[in-house]
């Protein structure tokens, strides 16, 4: 039998690079990269027409997709996004906002309410600093395009009332924030008004030292994207995903070695190797883990979450919303 060839849906990520060139291979397939630079795009074609073998997802997604029983793939333990998301609270400097308290009753922007860094920061917001978002009022749409990269075909509602509203089509929420329409945006793509109106500023200025403070406190680096197979190639090569998994694990490997070279300089960071260093003193060996045990207390902070915000109905083990591979 010949290796399987599979379509693969990602982001171009240094973890992933190595996979996508070809230098680290999955054993007995081989994998056809499509590359997008909109995580949205992704998600629709895969949520709505299943296209691609493995694909990129949004975790809220694999989730609560999951836990409904109505997913078209399996989810692998696999997170080629994270992020810390106290940085990405912006808010109009006139709308009265000095404290996270100040956002409760505001009119707040999000492109769209199921977001994954929406919801984590929701629930930081809610854990952390007792912010209760019952009366607020929720913007949907683009920030700095009009209309959303993938259109509606993820989106998600909890299942308790909350008052969101698209905006039209001719509007973006960036500008908005710089005009006062809107209080506030959630959202994990920086606003360009940030740059360009002197009224629009971050909720969390010193946000590094609230993000580094928040996870030597928690444990917790929130992940945003998990990577999924179609549900019927899983069952059909139970072998494919522990492949996939140890394969992912090398690119991440020679990705971290590369960016530690210190002869030439990987990215177009000059301080890089200041951040490199920070990186091994705040998380050690293994920056960005992979699988279920080293990520438990992230992903049950998660699903605690969703539960919260009535995206999952009741509480789930972990363990039910992925495949197991072979770590």
């Amino acid at each position: 039998m010949g290796e399987l060839s599979l379509s693969f849906a990602c982001l171009p990520y240094d973890r992933l690079q190595p996979l996508l060139s070809g230098e680290v291979r999955v054993e007995g397939a081989n994998l056809v990269p499509m590359i997008s630079r909109w995580p949205l795009e992704i998600f629709s074609r895969m949520l709505t027409h299943n296209a691609f073998d493995v694909a990129e997802m949004s975790i809220t997604h694999a989730f609560v997709l999951t836990a409904a029983q109505t997913a078209n793939f399996v989810v692998l333990p696999i997170f080629p996004s994270r992020a810390f998301r106290h940085g990405f609270i912006f808010i109009n400097r006139k709308a009265g906002i000095h404290g996270p308290k100040d956002l409760e009753g505001k009119t707040i922007g999000i492109q769209g309410h199921q977001a994954t860094a929406a919801v984590w920061i929701r629930g930081i917001l809610r854990n952390d600093h007792d912010v209760v978002f019952d009366d607020v009022n929720w913007l949907e749409g683009g920030v700095n395009q009009r209309g959303v990269k993938g259109g509606s075909a993820a989106m998600l509602r909890p299942n308790r009332p909350i008052s969101v509203r698209r905006i039209r089509d001719d509007q973006m929420l960036s500008e908005m924030l710089a005009t006062g329409e809107i209080d506030a945006l959630i959202n994990p793509e920086i606003p360009d008004s940030l740059k360009t109106s002197a009224d629009v500023g971050r909720l969390f200025p010193g946000y590094h030292a609230l993000e580094r403070d928040y996870y030597q406190r928690t444990g917790v680096f929130p992940i945003m994207h998990v990577l999924v197979m179609k549900r019927e190639l899983h069952e059909q090569h139970r072998w494919l995903a522990s492949s996939i998994f140890r394969a992912c694990q090398a690119a991440k490997a020679l990705a971290l070695k590369q960016a530690h070279y210190s002869g030439a300089l990987a990215y177009m960071l000059p301080w890089l190797y200041e951040s490199l260093e920070e990186l091994d003193e705040v998380f050690g060996d293994d920056p960005w883990p992979y699988g279920l045990q080293s990520n438990r207390q992230t992903l049950e902070t998660y699903a605690q979450i969703l539960l919260d915000e009535g995206f999952l109905s009741k509480p789930a083990r972990i363990e039910d919303f992925f495949v197991a591979v072979e770590e």
